[in-house]
């Protein structure tokens, strides 16, 4: 993704309330995009912030708020469970776990960028369903499972 607009959290919050309320998760829904919404705090009723039910739990609010700003995009590729294959001057870019935060990768981003837009993929564009979609079906403890596996991905995660 491309970043087109940074928002503190309590203003995305305000973002997701007034514009963008599908990314509100519904958890009576049925169907797991609405469950799956990232806007999982909510800030009206002052601080902390109340967390709405999602695929997360208490135990990952540390994480979760332990940054700043939301950061938004009105021009990324998702390619989900239909990943595409990097060319091999790439392939240092790919990691395995959400969170990488090494400026590393610095020197691959002029090319990664003209590359994949030289591709035939057209930006804000779904071209698969998320990996772990399976995990959220309907299911009692799919929020448990869902905070316990972020909180590992956190503790690999390289700062």
């Amino acid at each position: 993704m491309r970043v087109t607009d940074i928002r503190s959290l309590w203003g995305y919050d305000i973002l997701c309330k007034s514009k963008c309320s599908g990314k509100i998760p519904d958890w009576t829904s049925g169907d797991f995009r609405k469950r799956v919404g990232d806007c999982i705090y909510d800030y009206s009723q002052g601080s902390p912030p109340k967390l709405r039910e999602s695929v997360h739990s208490e135990r990952n609010r540390e994480t979760d708020l332990s940054g700043v700003n939301a950061l938004i995009s009105s021009h990324f590729y998702y390619f989900g469970d239909h990943p595409i294959e990097l060319p091999e001057s790439l392939t240092p870019l790919a990691h395995k776990q959400q969170g990488h935060k090494v400026k590393a990768n610095q020197s691959y981003a002029e090319q990664f960028v003209q590359w994949l837009g030289d591709s035939s993929y057209e930006p804000n564009k779904l071209y698969g369903d998320p990996q772990l979609k399976s995990e959220f079906e309907l299911s009692t403890d799919v929020r448990s499972k869902c905070a316990e596996r972020d909180l590992e991905d956190d503790d690999h995660e390289i700062c």
